[in-house]
């Protein structure tokens, strides 16, 4: 399964438009995922598998492989077979990779439910993908979610076990409830008696297996996950084996991932980073999975990496910002890492060169793709120049091809901006129970990322901004993420979005909501100065906004629309900016604290910034 991702073909535009094809020459797996897991434990049995250390859990390969079979074997004991939909929603813990392999094992259909999820959102994702099966954690923080699924479902109150009839979830019967005693609810089976029952059923469950492994097709669906955008509900991006099994192999391999790393996981394992980008990632090499926390916490995600001696490190840019400001930062024992992905939006060059310099991560790669296409489609190596490891999201990955279009679906010319498309290997089959949708994302095989983007003449994709961002000023288009990049720069900046606000003269102005660095002072003049000069003039933002949040859906995108309307009415209003703002740091997570005018929205302990994955 192992290839040098270094000894590889030209991966420059065609004919010198946007047109660029992955290296074919590497041949795709046609595994299941389970057939993936089988060859690492036939071939590491004895090593190092999976830490969990907020549940002081271990597991070499054979050991976790031993898990999957009780877990696999607990719920076909309930009755679930191929196909059925299990929804798993929780925080990171050792019962969520379980389950994800267990389900995997069975061909039942994995259904990642974010653990931001409330009533509504929960409510409207079991009845759209018509979830058999639900395991859940008891609670998270604030949110109780046992109490949640007994206002949507009170007859648990009276049921037997996986006998749940319910008038709003109809085609949930089985809840599985991970920490809760058996007397809590009587329609509630603890994750305790599901592996007594997978321990009971292990006979016939061994006997069956054979004949449903011959009926897995790599082809088959095997994982549903809510793609959030930033209006209407979540679409149900449905992902293969063979999606899966080849993207996050391909993922592995520009990390130059081996059985002798350990990866730190920090990211959420609802998420296509956590699940496909670091789990499977980690099966795919027999590499081991380390979990420091069931949320992102910055000292104990440092603390893992020490202790274990981890060499890979995943995360967001505001998780690695967060460690690299943590107040106890040199006593960790950091010298090992080496490598990982950062993704989910830009990483400033100041940032990547004290992530080299600080810790070690002289050679961490970034990664852009989105779960419609499994998720990864563009990627640096660890070779790359921290130039194009920074001001870029790399090349195309092996059997996929992208375009970059103009509106009229015509491939742009090399360095010019349109939308970015993937086709391959990675596309999803669709968005489950949504064929209009389906349609309207994939034409001719080609996935719309909705991501304006440039491809350069050595095949080197920069993301410029959102289709639906582009902003048009006097004539002259307007693309905030360049904007955003060139803010990124100001020592004092620690985030900024741009975007659109009506005006009667231009027909649009350029807006930017900046959040300052910990501690940092800054006047709206200041960030105007910086701009003069060094950028168009109409590039320059005509109204600032300092800000300690961006409004955020549950899966963490920055929801433009929403910072748009309410400077709209700002502007009415006459209240534009505020000529002077001081920021305060969380020190828990270096994550912003919320201002009062907007509503905090935090996915699984962390924010994830708004780019897709």
């Amino acid at each position: 399964m192992s290839f040098n991702i270094n000894d590889t073909q030209p991966l420059v535009p065609i004919n010198g438009l946007s047109l660029v094809h992955g290296r074919t020459d590497v041949p795709l797996l046609e595994w299941t995922i389970d057939q993936m897991l089988k060859d690492t434990v036939a071939k590491f049995p004895s090593h190092k598998a999976a830490v969990f250390r907020h549940q002081d859990l271990r597991y070499s390969w054979r050991e976790f492989d031993f898990q999957v079979d009780l877990v696999a074997a607990g719920l076909m004991s309930q009755g679930i077979v191929k196909g059925d939909r299990v929804g798993i929603w929780s925080t990171n813990r050792a019962e969520w990779v379980l389950v994800q392999f267990a389900t995997a094992r069975i061909g039942a259909i994995l259904v990642n439910i974010n653990p931001a999820y409330r009533l509504v959102e929960l409510e409207y994702s079991l009845n759209k993908v018509q979830c058999k099966a639900l395991v859940t954690a008891r609670a998270f923080r604030k949110s109780n979610y046992l109490d949640m699924l007994l206002e949507l479902a009170p007859e648990l109150k009276t049921c037997r076990h996986n006998e749940l009839v319910s008038a709003r979830l109809p085609h949930l019967k089985l809840v599985v409830a991970l920490d809760t005693a058996s007397d809590y609810c009587p329609g509630l089976m603890p994750y305790s008696q599901l592996i007594l029952c997978g321990e009971s059923f292990i006979p016939k469950y061994k006997s069956r297996l054979p004949e449903i492994s011959r009926h897995l097709s790599q082809h088959d669906p095997i994982n549903i996950q809510f793609t959030s955008g930033t209006t209407g509900l979540p679409k149900c991006a449905t992902l293969t084996h063979r999606n899966l099994v080849n993207n996050s192999r391909f993922t592995a391999a520009y990390m130059e991932m081996t059985p002798n790393d350990l990866l730190c996981i920090p990211v959420p394992l609802y998420h296509c980073f956590g699940m496909v980008m670091a789990v499977l990632a980690c099966v795919s090499t027999g590499c081991a999975m380390v979990f420091p926390s069931d949320h992102f916490d910055a000292g104990l995600t440092l603390e893992a990496v020490s202790e274990e001696q981890c060499t890979l490190l995943h995360g967001v840019p505001t998780m690695f910002i967060a460690e690299l400001n943590h107040p106890e930062l040199t006593r960790f024992k950091l010298k090992q890492l080496r490598s990982g992905i950062i993704a989910g939006a830009p990483c400033p060059v100041e940032t990547m060169r004290q992530l080299s310099t600080k810790m070690n991560l002289t050679y961490l790669t970034i990664a852009y793709g989105m779960t419609e296409t499994s998720p990864i489609s563009f990627q640096t190596t660890m070779h790359d120049s921290i130039e194009n490891r920074t001001e870029t999201v790399g090349q195309i990955q092996p059997h996929l091809q992208c375009k970059v279009i103009d509106p009229e679906g015509n491939i742009v010319k090399v360095g010019e901006v349109g939308q970015l498309c993937t086709k391959g290997y990675s596309v999803m089959l669709g968005y489950w129970g949504d064929e209009a949708k389906t349609k309207d994302s994939i034409k001719d095989g080609w996935m719309e990322t909705g991501d304006l983007a440039t491809i350069d003449s050595k095949g080197y994709c920069r993301i410029v901004g959102r289709c639906k961002d582009m902003l048009i000023r006097g004539g002259e288009n307007i693309y905030p993420r360049e904007i955003e990049e060139y803010l990124f720069q100001h020592p004092k900046v620690e985030s900024v979005q741009v975007f659109g606000v009506p005006d009667p003269l231009y027909g649009e102005e350029s807006c930017a909501w900046i959040l300052l660095k910990g501690g940092s002072e800054a006047t709206v003049e200041e960030i105007k100065e910086f701009c003069r000069g060094r950028i168009a003039h109409y590039k320059v933002p005509r109204y600032i906004k300092f800000v300690n949040q961006f409004p955020m859906t549950v899966s963490g995108k920055v929801q433009k629309y929403l910072m748009r309307e309410q400077m709209i009415e700002e502007i009415k209003s006459g209240a534009v900016t505020h000529q002077h703002h001081t920021h305060q740091p969380s020190h828990n997570t270096g994550i912003s604290v919320a201002s009062n005018t907007l509503v905090r929205v935090k996915v699984n302990g962390m924010l994830l910034p708004q780019a897709k994955l």
